[in-house]
């Protein structure tokens, strides 16, 4: 499998000091794949293979690995992926409700066109993953690291990223609505570009992102209150 990865310079100036080192993104190029029509198992072993239109509904994978697959318009209801390992691989308009993917790591992943809501990934370790268009609600990504992980235009409902560790993470053109950012770390994570940044908790946590300055004005009075400060006219 060819891969290619691009890493730029640094970014502009914005509120904050400005992001020394843009995130690397991952361009996944798969392989001639083989359809497969089977099941999940725990601990399964995929390598080169296509899962297409498969409803994988409440299916057991916990363990497994995926190397050079790419999973197609399938359906993850309550899929159980806890611990699961996709490398170089590609998911693309998967959909599911409660789809566990606790403690999984994505290296050199593509997610594209998602619909996704109340996703565990509470301890994954996310590194060169890029997601890209859909809608995913109430991920939960509690003491999760993501390195090099680029979020564009895509729309992000009520995301947990508490205790999270985000290093070179970037939004470019999303929607990130009522975020929880409680005792996250954050270092080189790029906001300037999200159309819509809501953040519901930890404020305080922005240290190590740059945001613009239309940004900085919209967030004013939640920054003023959180360190009780009053605002009259």
């Amino acid at each position: 499998m060819a891969r290619k990865t691009t890493k730029s310079g640094a970014g502009g100036a914005g509120a904050g000091s400005a992001v020394r080192v843009e995130a690397r993104r991952a361009e996944v190029r798969l392989p001639p794949l083989s359809p497969y029509g089977g099941g999940l198992e725990p601990d399964g072993d995929y390598d080169g293979l296509e899962f297409k239109d498969l409803v994988l509904t409440g299916q057991e994978g916990p363990g497994a690995r995926f190397i050079d697959c790419a999973l197609r318009e399938c359906v993850l209801d309550e899929t159980a992926l806890g611990r699961a390992r996709f490398i170089d691989s590609v998911l693309s308009g998967v959909r599911g409700v409660g789809t566990d993917l606790a403690g999984a790591s994505l290296r050199d992943v593509e997610v594209v066109d998602a619909r996704l809501g109340g996703v565990q990934l509470h301890g994954a370790v996310l590194e060169r993953v890029l997601f890209r268009g859909g809608k995913i609600d109430y991920a939960n990504l509690r003491k999760a690291r993501l390195k090099d992980v680029v979020f564009e235009s895509c729309v992000l409902s009520e995301a947990d990223f508490g205790e999270a560790e985000l290093e070179r993470v970037e939004f470019r053109d999303c929607v990130l609505r009522r975020a929880d950012l409680s005792g996250a770390r954050l270092k080189d994570v790029d906001l300037r570009t999200v159309a819509e940044l809501d953040i519901a908790r930890g404020l305080d946590r922005l240290a190590g992102a740059v945001i613009s300055s239309a940004q900085l004005l919209h967030l004013a009075p939640a920054f003023a209150a959180q360190i009780g400060v009053r605002v009259e006219d």
